[in-house]
């Protein structure tokens, strides 16, 4: 391989092509089926399918099969297999991954900004998706034809691009069973929806941590009444569900008190959080905009940097996410209101069953209600997490020679704290894969918030990468 005509390939098509259709593909309000119910009436995803598979086909890969899956009543998918070099119908293949819907809008975009307004300022594409995860295909594509530019030889591979990863991917299960004779079993996963740690080096996420969410409900009166009147007599909603509230989590602290959603963390990961603690530093927790002046800011949990990494990525955590019941500020009268209701994310452990904790949590949650008020806990989003097999030696050696070549400096291994329901899932259907997850998602990039971007350096270095570890593997599986 000539490492330097691969980079300038591979940069050029960023330059020349990828990055132009981000920018066309970030236009494109494409939400997930969970933030837009009437996406088949709406039209987007079916044109942001249209863009990528036109997309594919200008390529010219050799002997490449494009197909969009469409199973009914289920998001559409795109299937692509591009045959091995050395034409071995039976010679192990890769699997590569990425998905092509986005979060819904949010709000705090800085001025300029918007999630559907691409915006390229000091190497960074600003607007939703092209970070998560828009990119994958692209990034995908051009590793393999980087590869066929200079004869490199490769392994079969199978691209998939899915249309509900952020709504759960519920409906992939079924593609993957469908389509489970003509994938095969992969040697080796390749998903680029994961995130880094800084942009200095290849990062790889060794575990992503599952969630167990729903809504949590108390109603204690059937109608809001004065709260001159009532309060003393009938207790608060809010009082109630803090109170429920308190069986899974320290106030104080934020510790789970679920023990169906501890896990034991195992000693390698230990070893792995302390090397990205010191790889990561301060901007373990500087990276988030803490309110506040110097004198007087506002603190992260820990300063411990190697506990940071390990709460991250290991522990469960609780957020609240969204609230009904509760009236604007300028809009709350004098009410004592009948009823709040939370949106709950419960972080799990990556070796967790989701399923369980998320069953103990309905459970305790609704049992015994104080003052005996209507509560009830509706489960939505379980998902399993992921921990990833053990590197073989020459893949662990493939990352870290790719890293030193186009980075400058050695891969981090590291977990993520969010999800990818899909893994697991793959994780089980392919028990003897090896796993290389990693991605773009790095320090203020914002996934799923305001001012998501893309670090354009960083994506380019990361095809090449693909494209060092593609090659290599087809070294092994030869």
């Amino acid at each position: 391989m000539n490492k330097k005509q691969l980079q300038r390939y591979i940069e050029k098509k960023w330059d020349d092509s990828i990055t132009p259709e981000l920018i066309d593909y970030i236009r494109i309000p494409n939400k997930s089926p969970a933030f837009d119910p009437d996406w088949q009436e709406n039209g987007h995803m079916e044109k942001v399918v249209d863009q990528f598979v036109r997309w594919a086909a200008d390529q010219n890969v050799p002997d490449i099969n494009i197909e969009v899956i469409r199973l009914e009543g289920r998001t559409p998918l795109i299937y692509m297999d591009i045959p091995a070099t050395d034409k071995k119908e039976k010679s192990p293949s890769i699997l590569l991954y990425g998905h092509l819907d986005k979060q819904p809008e949010m709000k705090g975009w800085k001025e300029g900004l918007g999630p559907w307004i691409p915006v390229i300022k000091d190497n960074k594409l600003y607007g939703r998706g092209g970070a998560d995860d828009g990119y994958a295909m692209f990034a995908s594509l051009t590793a393999i034809t980087a590869l066929q530019e200079q004869n490199i030889p490769h392994a079969r591979c199978v691209v998939i691009i899915e249309a509900c990863e952020e709504s759960g991917s519920y409906d992939l299960p079924f593609y993957i069973d469908e389509l489970a004779d003509r994938i095969g079993q992969p040697s080796l996963v390749i998903c680029l929806d994961s995130g880094c740690g800084n942009y200095d080096q290849l990062w790889c996420t060794s575990s992503l941590r599952g969630l167990a969410g729903g809504t949590l409900s108390v109603d204690i009166i059937g109608q809001g009444a004065h709260s001159g009147d009532a309060s003393g007599i009938v207790p608060d909603s809010f009082r109630i569900i803090r109170q429920v509230i308190d069986r899974i989590e320290s106030a104080e602290t934020g510790e789970i008190l679920l023990k169906e959603a501890q896990a034991e963390i195992p000693q390698s990961r230990q070893d792995q959080a302390k090397i990205a603690a010191e790889v990561i530093g301060e901007e373990s927790h500087s990276r988030f905009p803490f309110v506040g002046d110097e004198d007087s800011k506002a603190e992260p949990i820990s300063y411990d940097l190697t506990e940071l990494v390990l709460n991250r990525t290991w522990r469960p955590a609780l957020s609240v996410i969204g609230a009904d019941g509760l009236p604007s500020v300028e809009d709350a009268g004098n009410v004592l209101r009948p009823n709040t209701s939370l949106k709950l994310s419960l972080r799990l452990p990556p070796t967790i069953d989701a399923e369980i904790a998320s069953t103990k949590l309905k459970e305790i949650l609704e049992t015994n209600p104080p003052y005996n008020a209507e509560i009830h806990f509706e489960p939505d989003w379980t998902a399993s997490g992921w921990h990833a097999p053990e590197l073989s030696p020459w893949l662990e050696e493939s990352i870290n020679k790719a890293s030193n070549n186009f980075f400058g400096k050695q891969a981090v291994h590291m977990g993520e704290g969010g999800s990818i329901p899909f893994m697991g899932m793959l994780g089980d259907k392919f028990p003897q894969a090896q796993f290389m997850i990693t991605g773009v998602l790095g320090p203020k990039s914002n996934a799923h918030g305001p001012n998501e971007f893309l670090h354009i350096p960083t994506g380019k270095k990361l095809t090449c990468c693909v494209a060092k570890v593609i090659a290599d593997h087809f070294g092994i599986a030869g």
